[in-house]
Formats: structure tokens, sequence, C-alpha cells
């Protein structure tokens, strides 16, 4: 097994972030990944997972999700319920404990990497009340007197989408690093790991349309990395040829199979509103522009 992570057949990681995913296993701190949606940070956990062959325990949170849920939960109803019906499981409190996924990572005979995706969605205490069990690989169960204690050290990869601020106190205890948005060489390795068979001619042509809307000023929501892949799939199945997205016509603004790109009726509505300056500038004499 190595003990490295590097970018993997499916997945392109750059040095940066390749030296962060190795600090913080070496530091044996949470890695904590910030970046925009759709950068490939919840993909990050599987590929550090296969990269190092060890397995993946996912913690995906909601707006929900209380801590405890990932300690474990005691169903104290169910046991009320089966004490009133006679039921001889009642005996044995164990049977009404739900163990969560921290407790899976922390009791499982070889070292795993646990991803806690999107930890900014659940309310502003859930990374506080995690302190001290990420801190010392440990927690405590009340109702059966016993303490989980980590047999090995997960690789613990935190996930967040900057939804709202983190507390001070989680983030000292964190290896942090934000995933920049792929330049241009970066998003062409990406291109090719996911679609390995496409032209090249189209993939330059669709790679300048996508740079192009992002730097649209006022999107709501700018097209993803994972959005370009999906628009690419959809461009190749259809057999769109690069010669419409090259010449493609300013007067109609958007490009060909928008909805795998622009995701709201505004940035669409945008688009056409640029459009129609960009055909009046062109009919007054002006070059026509990119939109």
């Amino acid at each position: 097994m190595s003990n490295k992570f590097s970018s993997t057949s499916t997945y392109i990681a750059t040095e940066e972030l390749q030296m962060a995913v190795n600090a913080a296993v070496t530091l044996e701190r949470p890695l904590l990944i910030k970046g925009e949606p759709g950068t490939g940070k919840t993909m990050l956990a599987e590929e550090v997972a296969a990269s190092l062959d060890l397995e993946l325990i996912s913690w995906h949170i909601k707006s929900t999700t209380k801590a405890q849920q990932g300690l474990y939960e005691y169903d104290a109803v169910s046991r009320l319920r089966d004490s009133q019906l006679g039921d001889d499981r009642v005996h044995d409190i164990d049977n009404y404990i739900e163990k969560g996924k921290m407790w899976d990572a922390f009791t499982a005979d070889k070292k795993v990497v646990l991803l806690i995706d999107e930890i900014d969605k659940a309310d502003i205490e859930f990374p506080n009340d995690l302190l001290l069990e990420l801190d010392k690989m440990e927690f405590h169960v009340y109702e059966t007197g016993e303490t989980v204690i980590a047999k090995k050290r997960p690789i613990v990869v935190i996930t967040s989408n900057n939804e709202k601020e983190l507390p001070d106190a989680f983030l000292r205890r964190c290896f942090f690093h934000y995933i920049q948005f792929p330049d241009r060489e970066t998003m062409k390795e990406i291109v090719d790991v996911h679609h390995p068979e496409i032209k090249s001619d189209l993939v330059k042509e669709a790679m300048e349309i996508f740079f192009d809307v992002r730097k649209v000023p006022g999107l709501k929501k700018k097209p993803s990395t994972s959005e370009l892949i999906d628009w690419l799939k959809l461009l190749m199945a259809d057999d769109i040829p690069e010669e419409i997205l090259r010449n493609r016509d300013t007067s109609k603004a958007i490009p060909p199979l928008y909805g795998a790109l622009v995701k709201n009726e505004q940035d669409v509505q945008l688009l056409e509103r640029l459009a129609f300056m960009n055909r009046r500038q062109s009919s007054g004499g002006g070059g026509p522009q990119r939109g």
C-alpha cells in the first residue's frame, strides 16, 4: 500500500492538493476542504481512499443532522415499547444503540478514510460538538458505560461549501485547503480523464465557451467542472460538430444544450440580454463579441 496520495487514473489532483492531503495525514489532523461546488471535494475523499487502498466511510451532513448521530443514537422509545410488550430484547441495552459513522470508523480493524461531507449544512454548533471526539479519537457511551477508542486513527476529510463560517476552535484543529477553480491546463487534464476519446478541437471550442460563460459578470451560479464534463458528454452524444461552437451565432447567445451549464432562469435571461447587446453592437459596426 502506498502511503502518499497522488493523482489517480480518474482524478486529477494539483500538486498543492496532494501536498495538503499528505500533510494532514502526517500531522494526523482532519483535512478541511473548501471550494466552489463541483470542484471535486467529495470525490477527493473517494480518491484518497482508492489511492491509499483504504475503506471509505461517508457521513453526508444535512441541515437536520446532529453531531451525536455520528457517534451513536439511543432509541429509548423502542426500549420502552418492548418493555411494555414483555420483549426479551429489553434486557440488553445494546439492542437499542445505533452506531454512527464515527463509531464505525473508530472500531474498524484497519485504518479508514472518514468523510464528513458538507459540514456547513448543519447547525453552527455542530463542528464544536465534534471537537473533542476528533481530537482525542474517542467518545463515551453513557448508556453502557463503555468508551469507544479509535483502533487506528482514521484519515478524516471534511468538506464545506462555505455556506456559513466555521468556528475558530474547530478551524484551529484542521489542516485547511481551498481547491482553486481549475485553470485551463488542469481542466484539459480533467476532461481527458473523463472523456479520453473526445476530439481535441471540440474540447478546445467547448472550453472557450465554458470559460467565457464563467467570466460573465452577475451570474448567480457559474458553471462548474462537473457541469463542463456533463456538457461535453452531451455534445459528444449528439455529435455536435466543433464548427457549431466555433462559429456560433452571437445572436443566439446561449450555447447548444446550455441546460447542462446554466442552472437557473436568471442566468439564462442574463446571457440572452448579453446576446441582444452583442447583436446591437455588431449591427452598429462593432465586431461581434463572445458572450
